[in-house]
């Protein structure tokens, strides 16, 4: 199996104030809600994408002063990928790939809306705890399924 990233883009990039006031010592219990999508090249395609989204929302339940959605797309060249065991290895080496874009894309949209940055943890292993042991995502194999752009 080898692959190249050609490029990664932002598709969605969103904050809105919910007009909650953040508890008097200022910190905010946020929960972000992550989230992946692979659409893997057809038969004589190469450019595979892999979709990563990072969402905070305000419910009754969980008030917060903030929703955020921001979403990335990493393309990559991919060729001779084998079975289904060389797929997931891709997707999970695309995640991280693709992270650091995804926690700078979400800490520049805080600071653009001034008021103090997010900054997503930095992960060295598996993004997703999923990756760590079973095959638990899909790709999708219609362009109108898990639609990236």
């Amino acid at each position: 199996m080898k692959y190249n990233i050609i490029g990664v883009k932002t598709t969605e990039y969103n904050f809105r104030d919910t007009g909650i006031a953040p508890a008097p010592d200022g910190k905010v219990e946020i929960k972000p809600q992550f989230s992946r999508v692979a659409r893997m090249a057809k038969e004589g395609e190469k450019v595979s994408q892999v979709g990563l989204s990072l969402k905070i929302e305000s419910t009754e339940q969980e008030p917060k002063p903030f929703n955020i959605t921001v979403s990335i797309v990493g393309l990559f060249v991919v060729e001779d990928i084998k079975n289904q065991d060389e797929e997931r290895r891709f997707v999970i080496d695309a995640t991280k790939l693709l992270y650091p874009y995804l926690r700078t894309a979400v800490s520049a949209l805080m600071a653009s809306v001034q008021i103090p940055p997010l900054y997503l943890p930095v992960i060295t292993g598996p993004v997703f705890p999923e990756d760590r042991d079973v095959f638990a995502f899909t790709t999708a194999s219609n362009p109108d399924d898990g639609n990236l752009n």
